[in-house]
């Protein structure tokens, strides 16, 4: 099945909003500035709404979209040795070449006395804690959003079997992930998000059956209000209830997180018809780098904020926010330009501007980021 052209730019477009969405979620706190206190109001809530609530539907929604570029072209097409090999490439190393760089740099800053309080200490942890550490075997990885590249690169070796499920008994096998992703408290253990299991499943089941892609466009709005209105629901509930939620509260967000993709999906089809949509479409390897580089950068604002008087908090949140794309996409060109082979490894391959459907996605003042 060829993926045309409307398609493939919403894909892309929708990595950089998502990716962009999901910055919101690593924005460090602490529990002085906890939105569940309520010291900033109205402020807190918008927090709830964005980190907790409306891109929540990050991870799941770049998970189906993983699954799905991977069988487009059809069970029989795929090669698993070959898928395997290219994946490694573009997956687990650039993981394991950013998670590895950040350790190396808290383990300088830290020798330095720099981030105290702020960073783990890699020298003084177990081997047990170091190998989750580095390769986020039971836990998440020092750079925490990269577990979603170690839970992706486990659903892709487990790709075939996801697919011959879903081939032959397609209902039953989307239903039983689907529990698996909403029932609180369940672990698996094969992944650290068990949500990214069903997500990337459910985008096998749409390559598979070839459903129309673009069916759905003409309830944009209606979808689009829904996401917006259900995700407003949840914060308030979430807002209340926090940071300790009933299990009502855990499966509406993880029901959310999970259906709130089919509300993304309907916005890029109004929002690729703007000149804006068609310039973020075209961003190419910057989301991969922005997705690996924000959170250590996110961590480093942190440690600053930290060594001012500041008190207010939501100052810290929107300057943290205003400066890290500036500082990334100009990192990301000047590595493109100077270092273009270091810059290929490190993004994966994702070289070209604009990515074609081909190229897959592939204690004291102690932070508390919310992990996703």
């Amino acid at each position: 099945m060829n993926v045309d052209a409307n398609v493939s730019s919403r894909i892309n477009l929708m990595r950089i909003v998502l990716i962009s969405g999901i910055v919101f979620v690593h924005i460090p706190s602490d529990a002085a500035s906890s939105p569940y206190e309520g010291t900033y109001g109205a402020f807190d809530w918008i927090r709830v709404f964005l980190t907790e609530a409306l891109f929540r539907v990050g991870v799941p929604c770049l998970s189906a979209i993983s699954g799905y570029l991977l069988f487009r072209s059809g069970q029989e097409n795929f090669s698993y040795a070959k898928t395997v090999r290219t994946k490694a490439q573009t997956v687990f190393l650039p993981f394991l070449l950013w998670n590895c760089g950040f350790l190396a740099a808290i383990i300088l800053a830290t020798s330095i006395g720099v981030g105290d309080g702020y960073l783990p200490d890699p020298l003084s942890a177990s081997g047990r804690d170091l190998m989750t550490q580095v390769l986020a075997v039971e836990d998440f990885p020092v750079n925490v959003p990269l577990y979603f590249l170690r839970d992706l690169f486990v659903c892709i070796l487990l790709s075939p079997i996801l697919a011959w499920l879903i081939g032959r008994a397609p209902i039953l096998t989307l239903t039983v992930l689907l529990a698996v992703a909403l029932i609180p408290e369940l672990e698996i253990y094969i992944v650290l998000k068990r949500s990214i299991l069903f997500s990337f499943s459910l985008g096998i089941f749409i390559a598979l059956q070839q459903f129309d892609l673009k069916a759905l466009d003409r309830f944009a709005p209606v979808g689009v209000f829904l996401l917006l209105a259900t995700s407003a629901l949840l914060a308030t509930a979430i807002f209340f209830t926090g940071p300790s939620l009933p299990d009502w509260v855990q499966f509406f967000r993880n029901a959310l997180a999970i259906v709130g993709a089919v509300g993304f999906w309907l916005l890029s089809a109004p929002l690729i018809k703007t000149q804006l949509g068609q310039r973020l479409a075209k961003t190419g390897s910057l989301s991969f780098w922005i997705f690996c580089a924000h959170y250590p950068l996110l961590v480093f604002f942190w440690i600053l904020w930290g060594k001012t008087d500041a008190n207010f908090y939501p100052l810290f949140f929107v300057l943290s926010f205003a400066l890290l794309f500036p500082f990334l996409a100009l990192s990301n060109r000047m590595c493109r330009k100077n270092f273009p082979r270091l810059y290929a490894i490190l993004t994966g391959g994702r070289t070209k501007r604009s990515t074609s459907p081909t190229a897959h996605h592939h204690a004291s003042r102690k932070f508390v980021t919310q992990q996703r």
